[in-house]
């Protein structure tokens, strides 16, 4: 598979209402040969980019919820309803306690939807793996919103994470976040033995956003 690039719009000032799905539409004509590019919108406007683009959209987040009385959750099955089949999990801005994590993970799967699960260390990658989601995505917490990459300042723990996960679940693979905002990032995170980037604050707050991504993806 090509690697993948997820852009967590996050609820940025810059991509949040009308705006959103602008910017979904300016990253839609990014030439994507050789990856595979995903958007995870606000929940109020991820059901517009996922019916008006032709992005693979993640949800920010999704609930151990079925149909019913559920207020203010966000249930799988809704997600698939309306074009979402795919969704971040445990990012460090909604932490889900282990214990509700791999219920959620199962209940994805069972439903066929792909999950990328965020982690911050290499302990809790360990205790992530043996759910074996989709995807983990190593974000050390000190290089989360900042403009060095943790495959600049310390690309020896990338490598332990990749290790870490393809020893307890091989299928699983591995994203880099933190501080990943140019072509020399992304090039040194698959280096490093990972198979995509989770990209915040560098896409969307970007003055061209399909110019710096297509730069990017060079």
């Amino acid at each position: 598979m090509k690697p993948l690039i997820l852009i967590n719009f996050k609820t940025y000032k810059e991509s949040y209402g009308n705006k959103a799905l602008e910017l979904a539409k300016k990253i839609a004509k990014v030439k994507k040969n050789k990856y595979q590019i995903a958007v995870a919108p606000s929940l109020l406007t991820i059901k517009e980019i996922a019916q008006k683009t032709n992005l693979t959209v993640f949800s920010q987040h999704t609930d151990l919820a079925d149909l019913g009385a559920h207020t203010g959750r966000i249930p799988a099955d809704e997600l698939k309803a309306i074009g979402v089949k795919s969704t971040i999990l445990n990012h460090s801005e909604r932490k889900i306690p282990l214990k509700f994590l791999k219920e959620i993970v199962e209940l994805c799967k069972n439903k066929k939807i792909v999950t990328v699960v965020c982690a911050s260390t290499i302990s809790e990658i360990k205790k992530i793996a043996v759910f074996h989601p989709n995807y983990i995505a190593y974000e050390p917490k000190e290089f989360i919103g900042g403009n060095i990459s943790v495959t600049e300042a310390k690309p020896e723990i990338i490598v332990r994470a990749v290790e870490a996960v393809k020893y307890i679940s091989p299928k699983t693979k591995v994203l880099c976040g933190a501080g990943i905002h140019s072509k020399e990032d992304l090039g040194h995170a698959l280096l490093l033995g990972t198979e995509g980037v989770l990209i915040g604050h560098a896409v969307s707050k970007a003055k061209d956003p399909k110019k710096f991504l297509e730069e990017m993806l060079i």
